[in-house]
């Protein structure tokens, strides 16, 4: 049946979406009490969630076991995207000191990229590791626009990208150069693609405000392409992830949107604020984790997240 469904959060747009979710399941609201929430992060070995409230300065951790949430980290240095590397260890974006940094295992934390060619980046903001290693991550400048959520500062590149860094030589190489507002990002299932949402539209009147899709090249090292996949109806596209079976979960003003294949919404999660990122957790990765504003949600689906 088609429109919203009682009881749930689920919006069916087109009948392929009836079976990515179980028609009792409810969302549900984990944790509230933040300004901005991004950036959550699953971790499988210790079954715990991390997320930022950047204009809180803070990671907060959320554990699975009890249902807890407590202080991950703070201050964070305004901290937003965060992704789990090959190896366990959290890869984290941070806006006041415009850098992307690695936990190593002994807590300790290591800078990988904070500049390019001499001049410093903008404020990193979502991230992801591919197969290889390599750690390619989103460049806006909404951390250095304003105060509230990092510190308000000139751009030295003056322009804002996607890069990406090479595990082997520890060197950053620059893969585009015709983006607004780079945000979220994320590999297809196979790691052939990468997709990367545009929010340019936050200032500016008519900017984009869409997913393009970029064939990674052969070497890994590079993309080609970046035509538009889909285009968000409502409010912007920030993060997003994917499912096993290369369907897109994105975040959007009025929830999370389901985009399949072929680049048509098929379905929504309603969410009573506006969402800014989710990710695939649990045990089977069936959980969708939500950073909705001021909350933490989540809901179990019928489709498990690409590892």
């Amino acid at each position: 049946m088609f429109g919203t469904i009682e009881g749930t959060g689920f919006e069916v747009l087109d009948p392929r979406f009836e079976a990515c979710f179980i028609g009792h399941v409810k969302v549900e609201r984990l944790w509230t009490g933040g300004r901005w929430v991004e950036g959550p992060a699953y971790f499988a070995a210790g079954r715990y969630l991390v997320w930022s409230d950047i204009p809180n300065n803070r990671m907060m951790r959320w554990d699975e076991t009890d249902g807890s949430v407590s202080v991950f980290r703070e201050p964070s240095n305004n901290s937003n995207g965060h992704t789990v590397d090959n190896h366990g260890r959290l890869v984290s974006c941070e806006h006041l000191t415009r850098r992307v940094t690695r936990t190593e295992f002994d807590g300790s934390i290591k800078v990988l990229a904070d500049s390019f060619e001499g001049k410093r980046l903008n404020s990193p903001n979502d991230v992801v590791v591919k197969s290889d290693g390599s750690v390619w991550f989103t460049d806006p400048s909404y951390g250095i626009l304003m105060d509230y959520e990092g510190e308000r500062a000139e751009s030295e590149i003056g322009a804002c990208h996607v890069y990406r860094w090479d595990p082997e030589t520890e060197g950053l190489t620059q893969v585009t150069t015709d983006y607004v507002k780079p945000n979220g990002l994320a590999f297809s299932p196979d790691r052939s693609e990468l997709f990367i949402a545009d929010t340019g539209a936050t200032h500016d009147e008519g900017g984009p405000k869409h997913i393009r899709r970029h064939t990674v090249s052969a070497d890994g090292r590079s993309l080609t392409g970046g035509t538009v996949f889909a285009e968000c109806t409502a409010g912007l596209f920030d993060g997003f992830r994917f499912d096993r079976d290369g369907r897109i979960w994105t975040s959007a003003e009025d929830g999370v949107h389901c985009i399949d294949t072929d680049g048509t919404l098929i379905g929504k999660v309603h969410i009573p604020e506006i969402v800014s990122n989710v990710c695939f957790g649990g045990p089977k990765l069936n959980r969708l984790f939500i950073t909705g504003t001021t909350s933490l949600y989540s809901v179990f689906l019928n489709v498990n997240g690409a590892r």
